[in-house]
């Protein structure tokens, strides 16, 4: 019998296995491992890496969020509600600032490396 502690760890892995079956994971996971390939092509220090693997787990740690309250909110309310929308578009509003915000740390990091390549 698997202890509670493993157990826990097994129904996280599930969540995040969940999450990654939508679209929005699958892109945004894509553009994460972009950054990974130029973070390794440009060679870029360790605070980069440290600001380029923050950014990835906030978008997609938000994208898991977004996805359990997408699930709560069609659990409590399967019909039509303005209040289940707004819960939902504000979920998907926080993983949209997230991105933005990832998208800004990735041109500090990449944009510079890109003119010294084209210099």
């Amino acid at each position: 019998m698997r202890s509670p502690f493993l157990k826990s760890f097994l129904y996280a892995f599930e969540g995040i296995f969940a999450s990654a079956r939508g679209r929005n994971f699958k892109v945004q996971s894509a553009f994460a491992l972009l950054a990974i390939a130029l973070g390794l092509g440009f060679g870029i220090d360790a605070a980069s890496w440290l600001a380029i693997f923050v950014c990835i787990g906030c978008v997609l740690g938000g994208e898991c969020f977004n996805t359990a309250l997408e699930s709560v909110v069609d659990l409590v309310s399967p019909g039509y509600h303005d209040l289940a929308k707004r819960a939902k578009d504000c979920a998907a509003g926080a993983v949209l600032v997230m991105s933005f915000a990832s998208v800004a740390v990735a041109a500090i990091i990449f944009v510079p490396k890109l003119f010294e390549l084209l210099a």
